[in-house]
């Protein structure tokens, strides 16, 4: 007791722990420039994604082709086939399969809009454009050579012209669609190189054989394969 009220009771006038100045923080931390610039993380991530969509666009099918549309495209083809073979000259001949063409192109918008509306999705998407843009010139082409070969009295080559030129354009369009579109394609093609070089008198059997029997198998399969 003695000793601690001897030696601990006073303090020595040097205080051994001296206040600590005041330091100021605030000239420590480096302030943080602002940048207008964005960040560079987000940056990549949507090129990122921006890449990724576009290449599952690219990748993509167009699967709204109608089956059920071909089969009944096949069934008026048929019936023009038949008033063709009854018409008494060139230009009515010609007058009744550019119906038939018209009408056939209403049934395939009408087929696959509604194919494409029940799968919810768009009809003229990436993949639909492209069948669309590749399949487009040969028909082009087709129609120009059928006024020039009407016009020429050449009217024995329009026929197979038009199985080779609608052929190549299912082939080209086909190619963003499911695969049987193509496998389709070259059949019309074979079937004009057929009629090119068989008798005149069998044009006709080639055309009711190719716009009449290959859309009807076609369209048959593919209603089964790949829905409606």
């Amino acid at each position: 007791m003695l000793c601690i009220i001897k030696y601990l009771t006073k303090l020595p006038e040097r205080r051994i722990v001296r206040v600590m100045a005041v330091v100021n923080i605030t000239r420590l931390v480096r302030p943080v420039e602002e940048s207008n610039e964005p960040p560079a993380l987000h940056a990549r991530a949507m090129d990122n994604l921006r890449f990724i969509r576009e290449t599952m666009e690219n990748a993509a099918s167009f699967t709204a082709v109608s089956g059920w549309g071909l089969f009944v495209v096949g069934l008026t083809a048929l019936a023009a086939c038949y008033l063709a073979l009854r018409a008494t000259t060139p230009g009515a001949w010609i007058k009744i399969w550019i119906g038939e063409a018209v009408l056939s192109l209403l049934i395939s918008v009408v087929a696959m809009s509604r194919k494409a509306r029940a799968a919810q999705q768009p009809l003229l998407s990436k993949p639909g454009r492209k069948l669309l843009f590749n399949l487009a010139p040969p028909l082009f082409v087709g129609a120009l050579l059928t006024v020039v070969l009407s016009r020429y009295g050449t009217a024995s080559v329009i026929r197979p012209m038009w199985l080779l030129l609608y052929g190549a354009g299912v082939v080209t369009g086909g190619a963003f669609s499911v695969r049987i579109v193509p496998v389709m394609g070259l059949c019309f093609m074979l079937a004009g190189t057929l009629a090119l070089f068989s008798p005149a008198g069998w044009a006709d059997a080639y055309m009711a054989a190719g716009f009449g029997g290959l859309h009807l198998i076609f369209g048959l399969l593919i209603a089964r394969r790949h829905g409606g």
